[in-house]
């Protein structure tokens, strides 16, 4: 099994989190209702099993909570990927969700990247600011080393919007981390850092 445990704990945050890229249970607590939302959809969309529990300065705001979860995720995706030896590296995805239609397309390349493109109507989901899916997604991006090209192609609702952009790269991403045939590392150089 694919698995990585990682614990996270600073002046801002304190991050237990776990995932097994080969699904199991899924259990999330962050403390903002929107984000285990968007995290648990993640989860079940990529086929992981995940656990978060996350305990944050949300006194101050919802922006070390969710940025630090996205840094300690795409750490524990790195690990649990290892040496990255028999995966397909690329995945791409489109999801519709009512009237927004999202896109996602990920290498696993070892080069951290972010091309996010979305913009809101709404401020805020619930406890959790918009403009956070974009600093979550950076943080996920470049702390499991990968090259992520986000879109929310249209929409008017930002909780169906943002939702859209979550399931995209949890599809994205469950297709690149899928065991090829060959058991090699699809690279030229053949390593992926």
């Amino acid at each position: 099994m694919r698995e990585a445990k990682i614990k996270r704990k600073t002046g801002e945050t304190d991050i237990d989190l776990s995932i097994c890229l080969d699904g199991g249970e899924i259990t999330i607590d962050t403390g903002i209702g929107f984000f285990d939302h968007m995290l648990t959809a993640f989860a079940m969309h990529g086929g992981f099993g995940l656990s978060v529990k996350v305990k944050g300065d949300l006194e101050v705001d919802c922006h070390h909570t969710i940025e630090d979860t996205g840094i300690v995720l795409g750490k524990a995706i790195s690990q649990a990927l290892g040496d990255k030896k028999g995966i397909t590296r690329f995945g791409s995805f489109y999801v519709p969700m009512d009237e927004s239609l999202a896109f996602a397309a990920v290498d696993i390349s070892g080069r951290p990247f972010l091309v996010f493109d979305a913009k809101f109507p709404e401020e805020r989901v619930g406890g959790y600011d918009s403009c956070m899916t974009e600093e979550f997604m950076r943080a996920l991006a470049f702390h499991a080393g990968l090259t992520l090209h986000t879109k929310a192609v249209y929409g008017t609702n930002s909780h169906h919007m943002i939702e859209a952009l979550y399931k995209a790269v949890a599809h994205a991403l469950r297709l690149a981390v899928t065991k090829n045939q060959s058991g090699q590392v699809l690279s030229t150089k053949g390593i992926l850092e």
